[in-house]
């Protein structure tokens, strides 16, 4: 793609321009380059790229390092029709289920509403791909062009989904906005009339996996042996899409932290022992595991927000059986993400840290029911492995086996509700024996920040079902089951076996944004910047912005539903 050049002919319409080979054109760009084709036919966008890996092998008996350069050619092909979509949250009158819903709604209807600090307008901020940007590529100018990431391929709309689910209490939504304390007043008063009218289907409870102080509220749930359960929700799942119209249902659990359930020979660990275990109502199968199996012979994608060990071994290979997405696990919205940001920057800085304490305190049901030791333990474990990957890269600093002291501490003050207060000190092994010490306060408003990375998880996901990828030898193939691609989304990835995890945010982020440039015929994210750095390719970019009238879209240029289309290519 060298001798490009970028023109700018109507506000958030920007032409990518080379020769006329093949021409793709997005909403707000379009690329032209002979590896990238759109099928009117078969409404689907194919992208050829060259795949460049290293591969690295012990060498001899002194361990000598051999780097072999690896190239592969895969194909991407990506269906462009958005289709309807619902989502069924598992704890939907919770706080963050409420608050996704309600937020979703006040951006549909565009509402403002009035603050002691003036006029307040909804928004997507927080999200991902609704309110951060990429780069395409460099302009004229030499600076990077940007576009929204909601841009870059056809994806949903979160105004489109449409909502639904269960919870142990019978709560309305609106009833569980006004309890849940984050919304101000005057939006939920606006709001109360179309949300007085959702109300949670029963749910299932099973009091030994979450604390006992929940079970006051336990008054919406559903009787009968575990099979008999999961047989409801299966049919909860098909009313829901049938009633609605819907193409694709997305379930995530957004309920109360459970304990970790034993996994055992027998018990879980295939999936025909789980689905007899569900049978012969074994106690040691959660709730959460029950909603998942639902979930996968239904045929839906399943994401666990919260950090228990949901997807045991049988729920893992039933998912590879039936060919359904997997995401988990534990949304990753604060103090974590946090984290996975300050001990990769130390670490790839050559700092040491030895020593990382976090202490959080909050005062929503959340935090309520992780106040019992049983739930705690959940948690801490999915806190405290964020760092794991980082500090096992560098083996200079660190020998092997060996890794920070890492303590987390979480106490619930019901005053403070869903203003989460997080506190952390990092103390690292700095030069010549010195040390540094740095101590952060994040004030986290709970439910505000995780409601958008439900709604990420969910348009993420649904994008993945659209996307298939193959080599040159092979045929089309969806992503693993288990899809790590949504790891910058949650603090306990779930990866593929055998498959390294990665807890670098900014690494993660860079998996999704490359994985979708490549369907849309872009080339990586680069940072080296040679254009600014090499005086003959300095030359090269100092290009003057054309004289002639801006680029319009060809005429000629069949157009779809999507605002995706190519020239002469079918």
């Amino acid at each position: 793609c060298s001798q490009a050049y970028w023109t700018v002919y109507k506000p958030r319409k920007i032409y990518y321009n080379i020769k006329r080979n093949s021409i793709i054109i997005m909403d707000s760009y379009r690329v032209d380059s002979p590896c990238v084709q759109f099928n009117s036919k078969t409404d689907t966008l194919l992208s050829t790229t060259v795949y460049r890996s290293s591969r690295v092998e012990l060498q001899g008996p002194d361990g000598k390092l051999r780097v072999i350069p690896t190239e592969q050619r895969l194909t991407f092909k990506t269906a462009c029709k958005v289709p309807r979509v619902g989502c069924m949250l598992i704890g939907w009158g919770g706080n963050n289920g409420s608050t996704v819903t309600a937020s979703v709604l006040a951006n549909k209807l565009k509402l403002t509403w009035r603050t002691k600090e003036g006029v307040k307008q909804a928004n997507y901020w927080g999200s991902m791909t609704q309110a951060s940007t990429t780069s395409l590529g460099m302009g004229p100018d030499g600076k990077d062009v940007y576009i929204p990431v909601k841009d870059l391929l056809p994806m949903l709309d979160p105004s489109n989904i449409e909502f639904d689910g269960w919870d142990i209490n019978t709560r309305n939504i609106a009833e569980a906005c006004e309890v849940a304390r984050v919304l101000d007043v005057s939006l939920q008063d606006q709001l109360r009339p179309y949300l007085s009218k959702m109300k949670p289907r029963p749910s299932i409870y099973c009091q030994d996996f979450i604390a006992a102080n929940q079970e006051e509220r336990a008054d919406n749930v559903l009787s009968g042996t575990k099979w008999e359960m999961m047989g409801q929700i299966q049919a909860d799942i098909r009313e829901f899409k049938t009633t609605k119209n819907l193409d694709k249902v997305i379930v995530l659990w957004t309920a109360n932290t459970e304990r970790f359930c034993d996994v055992a020979a027998g018990l879980n660990d295939t999936a025909e022992n789980l689905l007899r275990s569900i049978r012969n109502d074994r106690e040691e199968v959660s709730p959460s595991t029950i909603f998942a199996v639902a979930s996968i012979l239904e045929g839906c994608t399943y994401i666990n927000g919260s950090p228990q060990n949901t997807f045991v071994p049988g729920v893992v290979e039933l998912a590879e059986q039936k060919g359904v997405f997997l995401g988990g696990d534990d949304f990753k919205s604060g103090q974590t993400k946090m984290k996975s940001v300050i001990v990769d920057f130390l670490v790839s800085a050559g700092l040491k840290p030895v020593s990382i304490v976090s202490y959080n305190h909050l005062g929503n049901n959340d935090g309520k029911n992780l106040s019992a030791p049983k739930t705690f333990k959940s948690k801490e474990i999915s806190k405290k492995g964020v760092v794991d990957d980082m500090v096992e890269s560098n083996g200079v600093l660190y020998q092997p086996g060996e890794k920070p002291d890492h303590c987390v501490v979480i106490k619930y003050i019901p005053y403070v509700g869903d203003s989460k207060r997080a506190m952390d000190e990092y103390t690292s092994e700095i030069f010549m024996g010195g040390m540094n010490t740095i101590v952060m306060h994040n004030t986290c408003e709970d439910s505000l920040l995780a409601a958008p990375i439900i709604l990420d998880l969910v348009i993420l996901a649904e994008l993945c079902e659209r996307i298939q990828i193959k080599t040159e030898e092979g045929r089309f193939e969806h992503f693993h089951p288990v899809l790590s691609i949504l790891s910058y989304l949650l603090k306990a990835p779930m990866v593929p076996p055998q498959t390294p995890i990665v807890n670098a945010l900014f690494r993660q982020r860079a998996c999704i944004e490359n994985i979708f440039r490549a369907c849309a015929g872009l080339p990586p994210i680069s940072h080296m910047l040679l254009e600014h750095k090499v005086p003959s390719l300095m030359a090269t970019r100092q290009v003057t912005t054309p004289k002639s009238k801006p680029i319009r879209e060809p005429q000629s240029v069949p157009q779809h539903s999507n605002g995706i289309a190519v020239n002469g290519v079918n």
